[in-house]
């Protein structure tokens, strides 16, 4: 049983240690230090590893040994409030306001205390992300063009993996998960990871499954063939209606 944590080596590629090796408590707390590049970022979630500190702490780095997933044909929406998005006259896009997105799911929610765990050089690491065509924004605007919420994350392979998401006005980032599954799941992709689960999630259809079983269905689908770039041409724009077909009670 492992009772240290690990410092990472300041190699951005030097390799992260096995997973199966995080503590128990803090659960999942698997290594420290290193660094937010690019190479060691996406390493880590290769590696079926996430960050998560808060300002004034060590970069600290995750895999639980529970994780939360969603099937993308999994996802579910009450009929109560798929009727009032189907009826809201809001669309979804992605890639076309990644920044303000990130922003979004950093600011404090209501009724939080303390501080956010995007921090700054959180925040300007996952734009490098975008930037380099690895960090994707799903984004839900009204009928006005004023962004309403949405969520974002890093994709490789066949695979997309959720960071966070943010609703400014209620719904708003379960719409931007049902789409994104909507369209992932015509792409042939069939999973999000979603780190760890939270009441929200559960409402909307995550599952907790094995460390080990998330592992193996990651290393089946990280290096499928895809192509890194701005997903706003291939994601498509779609009016909230289009949530009438494929997404189940």
């Amino acid at each position: 049983m492992n009772l240290r944590l690990f410092e990472l080596a300041e190699d951005p590629a030097s390799p992260f240690p096995p997973v199966e090796l995080a503590l128990a408590e803090p659960e999942g707390l698997l290594a420290m230090g290193g660094d937010l590049s690019p190479t060691r970022f996406i390493n880590a979630y290769r590696s079926g590893i996430f960050p998560w500190f808060s300002e004034g702490e060590p970069i600290l780095w995750w895999s639980p040994s529970r994780r939360a997933v969603f099937r993308t044909d999994g996802v579910h929406l009450s009929s109560r409030l798929r009727r009032r998005l189907r009826n809201s006259g809001w669309t979804v896009r992605a890639d076309s306001a990644f920044a303000e997105v990130v922003t979004g799911c950093a600011a404090p929610r209501d009724g939080q205390s303390g501080g956010t765990w995007i921090t700054a050089d959180m925040q300007a690491a996952y734009l490098e992300l975008h930037r380099l065509g690895h960090a994707h924004s799903i984004e839900v605007f009204d009928g006005g063009g004023r962004l309403v919420g949405g969520l974002f994350g890093l994709s490789f392979g066949h695979l997309f993996c959720g960071d966070s998401m943010y609703s400014a006005e209620s719904g708003a980032s379960s719409l931007a998960l049902a789409m994104l599954a909507r369209r992932l799941r015509g792409w042939g992709w069939p999973l999000i990871d979603a780190q760890v689960p939270n009441p929200h999630t559960r409402r909307l259809g995550v599952e907790t499954w094995p460390r080990a079983a998330y592992m193996e269905a990651l290393a089946n689908l990280r290096d499928l063939p895809t192509e890194a770039g701005s997903w706003r041409e291939r994601f498509g724009e779609w009016p909230a209606s289009a949530l009438d077909d494929g997404v189940r009670d």
